[in-house]
């Protein structure tokens, strides 16, 4: 579609013509879809996806500007409800871990259920940031880049988090570093 062509319909559009924007989603279609597809790596996911975006955006085609085209817009769009998406999931994965482990420390023989108690109260001593950091590289497995994205900290900063908090835990718990 042609900038002149895609002007007009957005025009139309943002006027209430239900079928211009209809036009301006067969135009756009296949690149968001594409993005969110790479995106997500789940193709149906991607799809529920990108009929949010299309859907948000014909709620807020007012505030597009032109400065960018409108499929960046709309990948724009797709991408915060991916992000929105991921933390919602996150969150529950968080809960239902909560609940597998409040459920694992009921059922543990004694000795496993205090070694648990040790360590949440060694846990619960550090600093939040170097809580974080330990919680997602050790108990979740993160890398340390993948922490820093998350919890929004310089990577140097992650690893020292992790390196200090580690040592930490270890002091608490009265257990000797590895040697290396």
């Amino acid at each position: 579609m042609d900038p002149g062509e895609e002007t007009r319909l957005i025009g139309r559009a943002r006027a209430g013509d239900m079928r211009a924007y209809g036009q301006l989603v067969d135009a756009h279609q296949s690149a968001v879809r594409g993005f969110l597809r790479r995106l997500v790596g789940n193709h149906a996911d991607a799809d529920d996806l990108a009929q949010e975006a299309f859907a948000r955006t014909w709620e807020v085609l007012g505030r597009f500007d032109g400065s960018s085209s409108l499929r960046t817009f709309i990948c724009g769009v797709g991408f915060q409800y991916w992000r929105r998406s991921r933390r919602a999931a996150l969150r529950r994965r968080a809960r239902e871990d909560a609940y597998a482990e409040l459920a694992d420390a009921e059922s543990a023989p004694p000795a496993r259920a205090a070694a648990r108690l040790a360590l949440r109260r060694a846990m619960d001593a550090l600093p939040d940031d170097q809580r974080a950091a330990l919680a997602l590289c050790l108990g979740q497995e993160f890398t340390h880049a993948e922490a820093a994205e998350a919890l929004g900290l310089p990577l140097g900063t992650v690893k020292s988090h992790v390196a200090r908090g580690r040592a930490r835990l270890q002091a608490a718990l009265g257990v000797a570093e590895k040697a290396s």
